[in-house]
């Protein structure tokens, strides 16, 4: 099952982003430690269309929680660790991270918990040049009150796609790539942990064997920036995730899509029908992998 994300226009932002005219000053602004740029012969539209066939994190929490599977706050990145981020690669990681933590946190209604990791997230959003997509005030508002929490899911919702469509259009789809790869680790390692936990649930088992498609999406993203050092080790360690899925099987027919609200926001549904063929054993190896990969990401 595969879930895309919509831009509804039911509530804007009090601030809307106002990016800057010259994309040399947003490339000057990450010049140190920066990440490379797409080979040549590759556009930015082709990466951004792999992208748009990522599901969202929110698929995952909205998994977890509809399946009776309790809220832990220590699956997630601690806001904290924030101060260990100190590169852009690592800072762009942490948005995905933290941003999917924050969908997560959202689902369960966990309102104090979402305020830390929006701090976060802003904090190496503004480090990123991307913080003006984040009107703290507006958020924070929304995050107190539990009546409002399908709002402030929708809001972050729209700042990520704003950030994804922004990047793309200063040719900077790396951090967009990044950002993404860390968000669905983070997705993953809770998927993988919350199953060990309670094996008892062979939807998610199904669901993480399904991640597998997933994985070969990103991982034709990552030669285009081979020519940077943090992408190149980042790839190696996902090849060793796509070692563990290799005796997973997935087959499938397609069903017409449809389209739906879940918690307020605007969702494409893929109906095809899946079937994955998954054991115990093999959720076992991809997690522990899926952990280490996540371990690197936060420490």
């Amino acid at each position: 099952m595969r879930i895309a994300l919509l831009a509804l226009p039911l509530l804007i932002f009090a601030c809307s982003p106002s990016p800057k005219s010259d994309d040399q000053e947003f490339r000057d602004s990450l010049n140190v430690d920066s990440l490379g740029t797409l080979v040549p012969g590759i556009n930015d539209q082709f990466v951004e269309g792999i992208l748009q066939q990522i599901p969202s994190p929110v698929e995952v929490s909205s998994l977890l929680k509809t399946s009776g599977m309790q809220y832990e706050k220590d699956l997630l990145n601690a806001p904290e660790n924030i101060s260990k981020y100190n590169t852009v690669f690592s800072k762009a990681l942490n948005v995905g991270v933290y941003g999917s933590d924050l969908y997560y946190t959202n689902i369960y209604g966990k309102n104090k918990d979402a305020i830390g990791l929006l701090t976060s997230i802003k904090q190496l959003a503004n480090d990123l040049d991307i913080g003006q997509f984040f009107d703290m005030e507006v958020i924070s508002r929304l995050a107190g009150n539990s009546d409002d929490i399908d709002s402030l899911l929708l809001i972050s919702t729209q700042n990520f796609n704003n950030i994804n469509l922004y990047l793309q259009e200063r040719k900077r789809s790396e951090l967009s790539v990044v950002m993404l790869t860390g968000g669905w680790i983070e997705a993953m390692n809770v998927l993988c942990q919350a199953y060990l936990h309670n094996p008892n649930h062979p939807e998610i088992r199904e669901n993480i064997g399904s991640q597998k498609t997933v994985l070969e999406k990103l991982l034709l993203l990552y030669p285009f920036y081979q020519s940077d050092k943090h992408i190149f080790e980042l790839e190696e360690d996902m090849k060793e995730l796509e070692q563990a899925y290799s005796e997973v099987l997935i087959s499938g027919v397609y069903e017409k899509p449809t389209i739906e609200v879940v918690n307020g926001v605007g969702i494409i549904r893929d109906n095809s029908k899946e079937t994955v063929t998954i054991t115990d054993e093999q959720v076992r190896s991809i997690a522990l992998i899926t952990a280490q990969i996540r371990e690197k990401i936060v420490n």
